[in-house]
């Protein structure tokens, strides 16, 4: 059978850094030392999905002003498709994003089309049987493409795996939105925070346990510890404890997105889940000795640090 593609349904916005000696106090202002503007948020998985040889299919929405614009282009570059047209008259959402010297990042998000996915956009998608279609808890988080998302995976065939990754925002996502997604998740990908979150274990290795137990039937419950590696729940009878790979990290910025970019497309080359955790620690483990967001590795570069390994 053919590899599958992975579907993105999540969002894209565009990023605007500014690098900050410090914040300024309310009311106040500082002078920027640097900035810049790129795609971000969803665009990182798929980029890292497609560097590792996955075929890429964007789900979401987004728009036709010039943060649409550059959102489109970012997508070409990568060789990602694109499922939906954009939005007339509407402009992808932005997110200011400050790094101070303590590489402490603060960010303000104003939404945009990527947050306006319909239903009948996703019922136009049909997913085949060996594709892979992966959520993020972004789209949850509004009000119209959350229940969009929730529905339309009710609805797609049962061969066709799902990856849920909660996101950051997971503490205020809707319960029944997030039970919903989760019934319908073959394979969980969340960090160590989401994951107290979602189950309130203090340890990784029971969270991923008892995540396990809220999937559909047969789900992988992974939970990405940074430096530590993950922790893979399988029907094996305790999770399994991949460690990360030694590096000298210098931007950790991204690193999840490149764990489930890569994970994703594992799994839809066929891979066991442990396998595809296993390279996906290898290539966060290289994006985060790369400054900047979407510094997922190629294929070539993840195959040669697994197999150094």
């Amino acid at each position: 059978m053919a590899d599958g593609r992975l579907i993105f349904t999540g969002t894209v916005v565009v990023d605007l850094l500014l690098t900050v000696d410090a914040l300024p106090e309310r009311g106040g202002d500082v002078l920027a030392s640097s900035a810049g503007m790129s795609a971000g948020g969803g665009f990182n998985v798929m980029a890292a999905a497609a560097r590792d040889g996955a075929e890429v299919v964007f789900a979401g929405r987004s728009g036709t002003g010039p943060f649409g614009e550059v959102v489109a282009e970012a997508l070409w570059s990568e060789g990602i498709s694109v499922a939906n047209p954009p939005l007339d008259g509407v402009d992808n959402g932005y997110s200011v994003v400050l790094l101070d010297s303590a590489a402490e990042r603060t960010f303000v998000t104003a939404p945009g089309a990527e947050g306006m996915l319909s239903r009948a956009d996703l019922d136009a998608v049909q997913p085949r049987a060996s594709d892979v279609v992966y959520v993020s808890g972004y789209s949850l988080a509004h009000p119209g493409s959350g229940p969009a998302v929730a529905g339309w995976l009710g609805a797609i065939g049962p061969e066709t795996r799902v990856v849920f990754d909660p996101s950051p925002l997971v503490g205020s996502l809707d319960p029944e939105l997030l039970e919903t997604v989760l019934r319908r998740t073959d394979v969980l990908s969340a960090n160590a925070r989401e994951a107290r979150i979602l189950r309130a274990h203090a340890h990784p290795a029971p969270a991923a346990g008892s995540l396990r137990g809220s999937l559909r039937e047969g789900g992988v419950a992974v939970v990405r510890d940074g430096s530590s590696g993950c922790w893979v729940a399988t029907d094996e009878p305790a999770p399994a404890h991949l460690p990360a790979f030694p590096v000298d990290a210098v931007d950790t910025t991204g690193a999840g997105d490149a764990f489930g970019g890569v994970l994703a497309a594992a799994l839809a080359r066929g891979a066991a889940p442990i396998d595809a955790a296993r390279r996906a620690n290898a290539a966060a483990a290289i994006a985060v000795t790369r400054r900047g967001p979407a510094t997922a590795p190629t294929a070539a570069e993840t195959d040669a640090l697994l197999a150094s390994g």
